[in-house]
Order: structure tokens, then sequence, then C-alpha cells
């Protein structure tokens, strides 16, 4: 790898020294691991998606929960070689750029960004509406002006924990996966005992295992569940953001990564079995289009007065990925400002904290904008603006994919080893995530298919927030080139061959 072309992990070019960087070991694997895992989001992405995969695959929504796990793994597998060669914060931004050049670069970080900017305040939302239902205010969360200050003032929160350290996010992070999964699993083990002794109160199903053939309800089913199902993964690969601020940076990220999909793979398949045997198939495809409704609904008919435990579960879920979803956002705006892709104080380091503390109040002010305007404009507008997400996820981690193996071109033929899990695994990823989202784009072409139905320039609402996300970045890149266009002299890298052999641990 040649490193002349950058400046050290966590400095920052120009007028920045080394010791202003990210702090070092700050944080280990098993707290890397649970920034990946809170930062999916997984008990308010099971809420938001087990109806719609019902609706389309019946009693196979496991099976298709297990399908979408495929392509994560195999991205996840390209997060991991990709950052043993190359520990930093920017990820997609640093390896697409060595490996295929500037311009691919610098709109795989740009959509990393902007993913960050739709979501977070979405998330803010939701962990403040089950909040105020688990503590009995239902007149609060009715009321829209108090869910949107309330939501600012997560956001604001969030986003000075994440400035104030490192350490400290990975601390209310484990509090907080720890809340989450405790109450998840009781959820599920209650919802199966009451399936099999019988007292559900509504259509249970006893469960089977051939619940996990995705192709059981058709290939229909199976693409149109593919392309809600793979996005429940999404936000692991937080855990490799923070590479330069791990111990063991060269492996670990990688790996918490990898161990994310995984646990979450095991987390969903438990919660959807046990809430498909206990509310049949009719309940959930009836009310599809009610996740939130429809997760309080059923923590009421499984728990009774305990309920608040499952809507406890879905705001601590909302709002541990409020916070982590500004890490991926954050970091990739600096390592892209430290390499003069985008203005140079965006890079700054809080001599203090050791945290990117310009870029990351950056995102979450700009996140905080696009939820109050998308508001006022219509509460379908922020569901469309949330759809329009699935387009530039699929598009990183593709590019992503492909990177991998572009990078290790050529030692890929060197062994087995290299040839599946660095090459062919990647770009088989890479190549299911392209599929899905030329069939999102097709799917999101018919404003039918957009919430409320509603039509911008005759195309859904989610396609055309897409595109317009894409033409500004492409608008941004053009006139930062002209501005300043050092980075676009980078050279792309060579693979140390030392380096692809010490891949293989």
């Amino acid at each position: 790898m040649n490193d002349g072309d950058r400046a050290g992990a966590g400095s920052t070019i120009g007028d920045a020294g080394p010791e202003e960087g990210l702090k070092a070991n700050a944080i280990g694997f098993l707290d890397a691991l649970v920034i990946g895992l809170n930062s999916t989001s997984p008990a308010y992405s099971l809420a938001a998606v087990i109806g719609p995969i019902v609706a389309l695959a019946g009693i196979y929504a496991p099976g298709i929960m297990l399908a979408s796990f495929v392509p994560m793994l195999l991205i996840a597998a390209a997060f991991y070689y990709l950052n043993k060669v190359d520990q930093d914060c920017g990820t997609t931004f640093s390896w697409v750029t060595r490996a295929m050049g500037p311009w691919a670069g610098w709109l795989g970080g740009w959509a990393i960004t902007m993913t960050g900017v739709l979501v977070i305040g979405s998330l803010a939302d939701v962990a403040v509406h089950f909040g105020l239902l688990a503590a009995g205010l239902d007149d609060w969360a009715a009321n829209q002006v108090v869910r949107q200050t309330l939501t600012v003032v997560v956001i604001l929160a969030m986003t000075a924990v994440c400035v104030i350290g490192t350490e400290l996010s990975a601390h209310l992070q484990d509090v907080l996966i720890l809340a989450q999964v405790l109450f998840l699993l009781v959820f599920a083990f209650v919802a199966i005992y009451r399936v099999y002794a019988g007292t559900s109160t509504l259509d249970e199903i006893e469960p089977s295992l051939t619940w996990l053939n995705p192709f059981g309800a058709g290939g229909a089913a199976l693409t149109g569940g593919l392309l809600l199902g793979v996005f429940i993964y999404w936000g692991w690969e937080s855990a490799v953001n923070l590479t330069e601020e791990v111990e063991d940076s060269a492996t670990a990220p990688g790996k918490a990564g990898i161990w994310s999909t995984l646990v979450l793979l095991v987390t969903y398949l438990s919660v959807g079995f046990a809430i498909v045997a206990y509310a049949g198939t009719g309940f959930l495809a009836e009310n599809a289009g009610e996740e939130e409704a429809i997760f309080a609904v059923l923590a009421h008919e499984v728990m009774g007065g305990w309920d608040w435990m499952v809507l406890l579960a879905v705001c601590t879920s909302a709002l541990a990925s409020t916070q982590t979803t500004i890490i991926p956002a954050s970091r990739t705006a600096l390592s892209m400002a430290r390499r003069h892709a985008l203005p140079p104080h965006l890079a700054h380091i809080h001599p203090r904290f050791h945290t990117p503390e310009v870029s990351t109040w950056w995102v979450a002010g700009i996140a905080i904008a696009w939820y109050l305007i998308v508001n006022q404009i219509s509460e379908n507008a922020l569901l469309d603006s949330l759809t329009a997400l699935s387009l530039l996820i699929a598009f990183y981690y593709a590019l992503t994919g492909v990177a991998c193996a572009v990078y290790y071109r050529r030692h890929l033929l060197e062994n087995a080893h290299n040839f599946f899990l660095i090459g062919v695994g990647p770009l088989v990823g890479a190549g299911l995530l392209a599929w899905l989202l030329v069939e999102s784009v097709a799917d999101m072409s018919d404003p039918r298919n957009s919430a409320g139905g509603t039509s911008w320039f005759g195309l859904g609402p989610p396609l055309v927030i897409g595109i317009g996300i894409a033409a500004l970045g492409v608008l941004l890149m053009c006139f930062w080139r002209v501005r300043d266009g050092r980075f676009w002299q980078e050279r792309r890298s060579v693979v140390d061959p030392a380096l692809v052999r010490g891949a293989k641990g």
C-alpha cells in the first residue's frame, strides 16, 4: 500500500499534526461489535419490515430474512479484507479511491454521509414516539410539535455524546444493547411459550423449519422480500468506521462487522419466528403498512401489562441507532476533508476529546434541518426519504464489493482463499446488491408504490429524492474539483504482497 499520498491515520492534512488525530485504542472489539449491532436498530428494523415481508412471503418471512443475510455477509467480508490493508475511518471512500480512483471514491463517501442525513431524524423520532408510549404519555406521542421538539433535543444530545468521546459513546451503547436484546428475547420467549401453551390471542401457527425456505412463496415474493430484508442489516459497518479508534485496528473492526451480521441473523430469525407463530400471517399482512402500530399491538397482545418492555426495546433501539448513525457519516466527512476532497475545516479534531467535532455537528445540523423541512411537506415525504435510503445503501455496498476484488486483483489467482473469499464472494455480494438497486429503481419509478401514492415529476418521490441527492453530489464534486484539485491527483494504490498474506489471518 502506498502511504505517501495521504496523511497518517487520524491526522489532518495541512495545518494539523498527528497529535490532533483520533484517539487510538479508545475501545475494544466488544465495544465495536456492540456499536455495529446498535447501528442497525434491530428492534425497530423488525417493527418496520416484519409486516410487509409477511404480506409478500407469508410463513416464509424468516426464509427471506435468511436470504437477505447472504449479500450482507459477503460485503462484510469485503470490509474485513479492505480494512486489513487500509485502516482509514473513511472506509468505502478511502478504499474505493485507492482501488478505482477519486471520482468513484468521492461518490461512495457522499452516499455514506447522506444516508446518515436522511435517517437520523427519523430514528430519533421513533425513539421519542416509543419512549412516550412506554411511559404512558400517548397524548404527547400524538402531538407533532412535542414529538418534533423532543426529536431535535435527542439528536443534539446524541451528537454531544459522540463529540465528548468514543469511550462514552461505547459505554452508552453497551447499556442500550443489553436492554434491547433482553427485552426482545423476553418477548420472543413469551410469544413462543404461549403458542405451544395454546394461549395466543391471535391466529397462532406452530413453528416449522420449513419457514426458512426463501423460495417457499415463489420467486416474485423472494425478489420483493429481499428489497425489504437486505436493508434491515444496514449499519453494521459503523464498527469499521471506528477503525482508527479500536484496539488491533487491522483486524478487530472487520471482525466486529462480520460478527455483527451473524448476531443480527440469529436475532431476526428468533423474533421473526416468534411473531409469525404468535400472530399468524393474516393479522401481519393486513396491518403491513402500520409498522409502529402493529408492533405496539403485538407487544400488548403477547406481554399484556408488560408491553412497555417491547416498546422500550424499540425506543432504545432507535435511540442507539441515532447515535451510531452519526459515526460513519461524520468520520467519512473527516476522512474526505483531510484528503482535500471536502473543505478542510471538516477535518478538525477536538483537542481534548480527540473526536471529529466539526464534521459531527455538521452532520447533526443538516440531519435536523432535513427532518424538520421534510416534516413540513408531509409525513409521507419523510417516509419517502427513508425509502430512498435503499438506493444509496445498495450503491456504496456494491461499490465496496467491487473495490475489494479490484484492489486485490493481482493476487486473486494465487490460491483458493484469495479467489473465493476476496474475489468471488465480494463480487457476488456486489452483483446481488446491484440487482436490488435496479429493482428498487424500477419499483420506485411507479408513483403508486410510494407512501400515499403521490407523484413527483411523474415518478415516485423516493426515486426523485434519490436522483436529487445523486445529482447534488455530482455537482458538489465537480465544484470542489475546480476549487481544490489535490484529491484528484491521487494515484490508485498497489497492494503489498505481505499484506495479502496477512489478510488470511
